[in-house]
This record gives C-alpha cells, sequence and structure tokens, in this order.
C-alpha cells in the first residue's frame, strides 16, 4: 500500500510512497510537524539514530494515527534499527519485524500505551540545560554538549562589524559570541534543522538576529555580507559527506561583499583548504586543536 504520511526519507525500495506525501521531518524545511499532526491514515519512517529522538518520533507517530492506521518504521542496523521492535514493544505496541538491505522494517498497527507514549515525547522535548546555559532538544547537533569545534572557533572569533550570516547556526552558541559585539548591525541565522530554529528563537533574544529554517545550499541570497561563520556539516544520513562543506563555503562565496570574511571550523582531515583558495583572495589558517582547525578566507 502507497503511504501518504512520511517521516525523513525511507529508501523507496523498502517503503511504497504516494505521489503527494505529507512530510514530516524536522530536517525538511516546509514539513508540517509531527507533535501537532492528528487523525494520520498511515506514516512511513526513517527513524532517527539516536535513542530518545527515536523513541519521542515513534511516540508522536503513534499518537497522530487513527486507531487501527500502519505505522511502518525502518532503519539502518547499526543506526537503531536494532532496537526498533523493543522500541516499539516498550510503547505497548507488537509489531511484525523483517530485514532487506540492512535495515530492519517493523509494521504495527497498534495503538500502543498512552501512558508510555506521552512519556516518551516528553522526554524528546525541549528542556533547558544547565551544561550549555541553553534550550536544546535530543536530536539537535550537538544537544547536549559544546562540541569542541564550535568552541574553537567561537574563541577564536573576532570582534565583528556589519551584516553577517551563522550558517548551520544549531542552538545559537556562536551567534552570542558575535552578537557580543555592538559592531553588529544583523545577524542572519540559518539551520535545516526546525528544532534549532526554534531553539534559537528562545536562545538568542536580541532584535538584530533573524533566525531562518532553510537549507544553505537553497537559501535565496541576501544582500552582500561583510562576514559569514559556519561549522558545517559533513554527514548526510549517517554518513560521510564533504560535499556538504563544499557547498557551504560556495554559498558564503556568493554572498559576501568584495572584502568580506568567512570563519569556518572543520575536522582536521577534511580538505577544504583548496575550495577556499579557489573562491577567496586569500586564506590563513587560525588554530588548531583537538582534531580541529579554524580557518578565516577573506573574499
Amino acid at each position: 500500500m502507497p503511504f501518504d504520511n512520511v517521516f525523513g526519507a525511507p529508501p523507496s525500495e523498502l517503503a511504497e510512497l504516494s505521489p503527494h506525501v505529507r512530510q514530516f521531518s524536522p530536517l525538511s524545511p516546509g514539513a508540517e510537524r509531527l507533535e501537532e499532526a492528528v487523525g494520520l491514515d498511515n506514516v512511513a519512517m526513517l527513524a532517527p539514530p539516536g535513542a530518545i529522538e527515536r523513541r519521542a518520533v515513534l511516540a508522536m507517530a503513534l499518537r497522530a494515527l487513527q486507531p487501527g492506521a500502519p505505522l511502518l518504521a525502518m532503519a539502518p542496523k547499526d543506526k537503531g534499527g536494532g532496537r526498533l521492535a523493543k522500541d516499539l514493544a516498550d510503547l505497548g505496541c507488537a509489531c511484525v519485524e523483517s530485514a532487506k538491505r540492512h535495515h530492519r522494517i517493523c509494521l504495527t498497527r497498534n495503538s500502543g500505551d498512552a501512558e508510555a507514549i506521552e512519556a516518551a515525547i516528553r522526554a524528546g522535548a525541549p528542556r533547558l540545560s544547565e551544561t550549555l546555559g541553553l534550550w536544546t532538544q535530543p536530536g539537535v547537533f550537538s544537544w547536549d554538549r559544546l562540541d569542541p569545534g564550535t568552541a574553537l572557533l567561537a574563541d577564536h572569533l573576532p570582534q565583528f562589524s556589519g551584516r553577517g550570516a551563522d550558517f548551520g547556526c544549531g542552538l545559537g552558541v556562536l551567534a552570542h559570541r558575535i552578537l557580543a559585539s555592538a559592531r553588529v548591525k544583523s545577524l542572519l541565522m540559518v539551520d535545516v534543522d526546525r528544532r534549532a530554529v526554534d531553539l534559537c528563537a528562545r536562545n538568542v533574544a536580541d532584535s538584530r538576529a533573524r533566525i531562518v529554517w532553510d537549507d544553505v545550499r537553497r537559501l535565496k541570497k541576501p544582500e552582500p555580507l561583510d562576514f559569514v561563520v559556519m561549522n558545517p556539516p559533513f554527514h548526510d544520513a549517517g554518513r560521510e559527506n564533504k560535499g556538504l562543506g563544499l557547498a557551504f563555503i560556495e554559498r558564503a562565496a556568493e554572498v559576501l561583499r568584495s572584502g568580506g570574511a568567512c570563519w569556518l571550523v572543520a575536522n582536521r582531515h577534511l580538505p577544504y583548504e583548496a575550495a577556499l583558495e579557489e573562491k577567496f583572495r586569500s586564506v590563513a589558517p587560525v588554530a588548531t586543536a583537538a582534531g580541529f582547525k579554524v580557518i578565516e578566507a577573506v573574499k
């Protein structure tokens, strides 16, 4: 049967999808919110790898479905698939489990245990982190700790001025450092994760910040900027993809004015210098520590 409602990107060979599906993943800009959905006829899901997030998403799908409606959940065996059946059992659902193309696949038509479902949703909800001093949520990048790359970049950023952007803004850690400068006129904050954008709205109380849920690669080009900061992602669906970082670099070069600066942090092994040298007038290493490198590139 074709599924009309989808969370994430289940492989087409494992789930038959309707031509006009409703997307509910927070990583798909413009998607609907699964936590607000009601009365769904079906859901097909590529379940997230993180345990807390995965159980919360399964619980939200079960709560959104009509009684007896099917939930088809799958995940790679090494990225949560081996736990799917147990997760569903803990939510009060028996399921039919199968394996194909290195995925575990679970189909259930049970409505689940309402108390267990609500408990899983609460466990995956936003919370104020005493460690970070920020609102955070399971599933968001580096949600339970300060990412060392971001910390290194924050420690070396200059006092910016003018108009800038934070590509892949996450929880807003870098934004706090940037907006500490009174000379910054505006900061465009962009993230592909709707949850991060929602959290930034709580974490960054500054009228100079504009927070946007979008994919940096498809972002509408703003007026020329004076600076861009970024900790570009290099994993896609759990697998290393250097192309993501290269796309961020290209986008930064497109939006910066002549003389504008791009500050980025990356894992040491990522070969970004050649791409930067193609797009920028000067490229200089700033710092290295704990397997990370900070680079300044001037257009």
